[in-house]
């Protein structure tokens, strides 16, 4: 683990950083100049490229901090050479990125404050950017400085309720109204939950293996530059690999979800709508439009214009109070948003001073759907929802999306992110969490366990911490094997996870009151 990446290896990295980010500028000016953007004003894009700037190092923070975790048991078992180990990782990371569905992105999006959202290319949506970000980068390093294998999914979900309730409270309400606390709680109960998870279900199957698999090699210490057998150095090799990839699949579309925010705020022309959908769109959007409004039309009596719809559907989603004129305001904007993407035929053809008003609005019609699905007592019925949930993915599909280059560019960071400066959490997880060294049968049980939960995850959109599941199910089989623990290191680990969301919140808030002012 000694070994650096060499002379070649170094130019070849710093040539493949410079290559992403031109192609990052490239992307972003084929697209405006392709949709009649040029620029006017050089701030706003000196702005935008800042801020992908550093959403891109987040993301190449992430790589070196949490992806260390998946090479750490082929490491310590000998099933690959460090070096080889990195490199390999970094490959899988940028596939799973590359092969993401964007479910976990705009999950993780969901939970910035509407007001943030609707005016995201405003000075305090670029002071939310810059906050979280920075609050995310900083705490990472942090923990990464000191060894200390920490969360990333939890820094920065930490970082936006940070940023949600330092807006509420600068707009003189109350703190707690500034964040989703039912989609943060569902966050929550999966970072909660993962490392549980990871902890018993990797010490169970470490004493299944035991139970099953009488091959005494297996439990023993790994001897210096020895690799294990064929088959246990293939399983050790392919579960590195699955975790990899589920690694780039779920963490890197919390990088992906941000810059859309961040392009859509900048280059709305461009990015706030999907000028790709196919050409039967426009007459699915208004099938499913009217039956939707159908849907609501026995609960939506009230009259109303489409600047108190927008306002009502507004207040309903920042405050979460459902009212009597909830349904009808929501009705007046499902037929207002129908009636103009008729008007123009389709996404591709709406001129650009009416994009950002569309996207506004197909957004809030489809946040407040989802909220409307939790309301036990509306007592909706299942046909109705059923039009209801139909119209909102045509509404989705023209608003969430992710382009290729976007995936590029983050599968580069987050792969780059992966060959330097994993030594220190690899130390750790391989040295200082059991009292013994780890062996075959414990790498492979903690890494089967991972990569299973991690993907379980992505397919149901939410993020989990690889950092935490992995960890956790070297704990595991540690605890499973009588090795005992290295308590110092439980302690710390332990405290980091107590400390990075009051930590993250508080910093991430900070510096939105301090950008907000600058801005």
């Amino acid at each position: 683990m000694d070994g650096g990446l060499g002379r070649i290896g170094t130019v070849g990295f710093v040539a493949a950083i410079i290559a992403a980010l031109l192609y990052v500028v490239y992307s972003v000016y084929s697209d405006a100049t392709a949709v009649g953007v040029s620029a006017t004003a050089y701030l706003p894009f000196l702005l935008l490229f800042l801020a992908l700037l550093i959403a891109l190092g987040f993301e190449f923070v992430n790589g070196f901090h949490d992806t260390a975790n998946a090479v750490a048991t082929v490491i310590y078992t000998n099933a690959m050479p460090a070096n080889v180990a990195v490199v390999w990782s970094g490959f899988f990371n940028f596939l799973g990125v590359l092969l993401s569905t964007g479910a976990v992105a705009f999950g993780i999006v969901s939970l910035l404050p509407v007001e943030l959202i609707l005016q995201v290319g405003s000075n305090a949506g670029f002071a939310m950017v810059f906050a979280l970000l920075i609050a995310a980068i900083l705490w990472n390093l942090a923990t990464w400085w000191l060894g200390i294998p920490s969360s990333s999914s939890h820094t920065l979900i930490g970082s936006i309720i940070g940023v949600g309730v330092a807006n509420a409270l600068l707009h003189g309400k109350s703190g707690t109204s500034g964040v989703d606390w039912s989609k943060a709680t569902e966050i929550g109960q999966a970072l909660l939950l993962s490392p549980l998870i990871g902890f018993g279900m990797a010490a169970l199957l470490f004493v299944a293996m035991r139970v099953l698999i009488r091959n005494h090699a297996l439990y023993q210490e790994p001897r210096d530059g020895v690799p294990p057998p064929l088959w246990i150095r293939t399983l050790l090799i392919f579960t590195c690999t699955g975790v990899s990839f589920a690694h780039g699949s779920n963490d890197g579309q919390k990088g992906m979800g941000l810059i859309m925010l961040i392009l859509i705020g900048t280059v709305p022309t461009a990015y706030a709508l999907n000028r790709a959908v196919p050409a039967r769109y426009t007459a699915e959007f208004h099938a499913n439009s009217q039956a939707a409004i159908a849907a609501l039309g026995a609960r939506t009596s009230i009259a109303m214009t489409p600047v108190q719809a927008r306002a009502q559907v507004t207040h309903y989603i920042a405050d979460k109070a459902y009212e009597p004129s909830t349904l009808p305001a929501l009705s007046a904007l499902i037929g207002d948003v129908d009636r103009q993407v008729g008007a123009y035929g389709s996404l591709a053809q709406v001129p650009a001073a009416a994009v950002g008003n569309i996207r506004n609005d197909m957004y809030l019609a489809s946040e407040a759907i989802k909220r409307i699905g939790k309301e036990k007592a509306l007592h909706l019925p299942e046909p109705g929802m059923k039009a209801l949930n139909s119209y909102k993915a045509s509404l989705d599909a023209g608003t969430r999306f992710i382009p290729t280059w976007v995936k590029i560019a983050v599968a580069f960071a987050l792969g780059l992110g992966t060959m330097v400066g994993w030594r220190r959490i690899v130390v750790t997880v391989g040295e200082k969490i059991g009292k013994t060294h780890l062996t075959y049968a414990q790498g492979a049980s903690a890494e089967l366990v991972a990569m299973a939960t991690i993907f379980g995850a992505d397919h149901l959109g939410l993020p989990v911490s690889t950092t935490h599941v992995l960890s956790s199910g070297v704990a595991g089989t540690m605890a499973a094997n009588g090795s005992g623990l290295q308590m110092g290191t439980i302690r710390n680990l332990l405290v980091a996870w107590v400390l990075t969301l009051p930590v993250s919140i508080l910093l991430a808030g900070g510096l939105y009151l301090l950008f907000a002012q600058i801005f």
